[in-house]
């Protein structure tokens, strides 16, 4: 039996996207008794064959590469990347319920305050319409929401108000072995806000130690946004999976309805209000092919913004092995990190932070799998090669610039018939000198460690965090920006986005906690609009 993928009718606020923007809007507007619909492109994951539990078997096993764990491939998910670096959109990013929340690592960190104010302060950039004091009560209710396990020793982080609702986790092994070396170098180490409960919490279980978080946590200890699409189902709104919004109908000044197709067949919502929270490439996509007579260039794109000025964090990393264990692979995310070089950005080198890797080198998994040995000889070789591994990590800020954007690629469709979207990525020199910065402290790091250093990422082999930012940036001038400080569109009345689309700068931190916060302005405001 087909599931009712029909419209609904009488909706106050229509959502496109189920990731953690869309569901922390969809919830809050729901418990304020608006009637709510959320749309979505994929599949809702939980209760469909393969469960959670065979999505992890599936991950660490050599025959599936990441994106197969969570169904992205094929022709509806194909992309162009014809920038001067190649983007490899499909390699981290999940359609369905819940979105990147399900196969994201977790770290929630607030911007500093000279994030949002990089051109003030660093010299490049251009500065946030807002300023970390006007975020910062929803960066608390973020935390409060997603369940954040952390603790207030970070000297260089911004200022808090309230502790983390749960307590952080303690530092690894190897963290310990950092610690002395760091201690050396003077260099201090801090922990990691996380988004999984150390504790149980909100009817969610401890994390129980599977270290797959990436690409999937089957104990559900991790947040992932199917929380609050839950949540908001609870409080009466309807959720419509495997519904791709292929364009938005409107006039000059309003959204009149959200055109999506589905399995059973193509439907039009209406709605009162329409929040985009597709993310910093789907985002772009679905205004771009919205265009109209009233707005050629796409929708909301009067100022030529939409799609322009995408960025992401670039990685730094190094890496070798210890003659003594280093027992990693016990844990699936970072415990300890630095952001101590961070506010020495500026114009010549951007933010960076540290990140004392739990997960280098090969699993025991990992290797009995992907080799030819067996038995005693099996047993033997993991003795020898599993655990003593060590790596430093390192994010790094990509400045917006004009040259690389998400546009639409109209010799290539998707299965609607649909341009793909092409992510053009450019870099620049100021992110590549960051990254050998970072290289440098890492090296010395893991030299004080007493480490064989055998890799090293930096200039030559970065590749992209997969946070997509900046393609419908905020800011006070409509010829400049697509969403002014409240998220609400300049050019529509009734459209608001809430996304990292609407990131001015994206800093060297990782965006969840940023993209929850900016969530629940925009839901405030949504609903004081309504």
């Amino acid at each position: 039996m087909s599931a009712d993928r029909s419209p609904v009718a009488g909706v106050d606020v229509c959502v496109i996207g189920a990731g953690p923007a869309g569901a922390l809007v969809a919830d809050r507007l729901a418990a304020a008794g608006h009637e709510v619909v959320i749309l979505d492109a994929g599949p809702r994951f939980d209760g469909e064959t393969p469960n959670r539990i065979e999505r992890m078997e599936r991950a660490i096993r050599p025959a599936y590469g990441r994106p197969d764990v969570w169904g992205v491939g094929g022709e509806r998910d194909a992309y162009s990347a014809t920038g001067e670096w190649f983007y490899p959109l499909n390699q981290a990013r999940v359609k369905g319920i819940g979105g990147s929340t399900l196969h994201w690592q977790g770290m929630v960190m607030r911007l500093h305050e000279d994030d949002f104010a990089s051109a003030s302060e660093r010299g490049v950039g251009v500065d946030w319409p807002i300023d970390y004091e006007e975020l910062r009560p929803y960066y608390a209710d973020a935390e409060t929401e997603l369940g954040v396990s952390g603790a207030d020793d970070n000297p260089f982080g911004p200022p808090r108000e309230e502790p983390f609702p749960n307590p952080a986790f303690p530092p690894s092994y190897s963290d310990g072995l950092f610690a002395e070396a760091c201690e050396e170098l003077e260099i201090s180490m801090h922990s990691v806000p996380n988004a999984r409960n150390s504790e149980p919490y909100d009817g969610r279980s401890a994390c129980v130690g599977y270290g797959t978080c990436q690409p999937v946590c089957p104990s559900g200890a991790k947040y992932d946004a199917g929380v609050h699409v839950e949540s908001a189902e609870e409080k009466g709104a309807t959720v419509i999976d495997r519904a791709t919004v292929e364009k938005l109908e409107h006039g000059p000044d309003r959204i009149e309805a959200a055109h999506y197709a589905t399995p059973e067949g193509e439907y039009r919502q209406t709605a009162d209000a329409f929040v985009l929270a597709a993310g910093g490439v789907e985002t772009p996509r679905l205004l771009l092919l919205s265009d109209s007579e009233h707005y050629p260039d796409g929708l909301a794109n009067s100022s030529g913004a939409v799609g322009q000025y995408f960025m992401d964090h670039l990685f730094a990393g190094a890496g070798g092995v210890l003659d003594e264990p280093t027992r990693q692979n016990h844990v699936g995310f970072l415990t300890s990190e630095s952001h101590q070089f961070y506010d020495d950005a500026d114009e010549a080198v951007g933010p960076f932070k540290l990140e004392f890797f739990n997960y280098a080198g090969p699993s025991p998994v990992e290797q009995a799998l992907g080799g030819d040995q067996w038995g005693d000889e099996l047993l033997g070789s993991l003795r020898e090669s599993y655990g003593n591994h060590v790596a430093v990590g390192a994010l790094v800020e990509q400045l917006p610039r004009e040259d690389s954007y998400v546009g639409l690629d109209d010799s290539e469709t998707d299965h609607l018939g649909n341009p793909v979207p092409d992510v053009h990525w450019t870099v620049g020199d100021r992110a590549l000198r960051t990254l050998e910065r970072a290289n440098e402290l890492q090296t010395r790091i893991l030299e004080e460690l007493g480490a064989d250093v055998q890799w090293t990422v930096g200039p030559d082999g970065t590749g992209p965090a997969y946070h997509h930012m900046g393609t419908t940036r905020m800011g006070t001038d409509p010829d400049e920006s697509v969403v002014n400080a409240d998220l609400r569109t300049h050019d529509l009345e009734n459209c608001w986005i809430a996304s990292s689309s609407t990131f001015p700068t994206g800093g060297a931190l990782n965006p969840t906690l940023t993209i929850a916060a900016l969530a629940l302005r925009a839901a405030e405001n949504v609903d004081a609009a309504l």
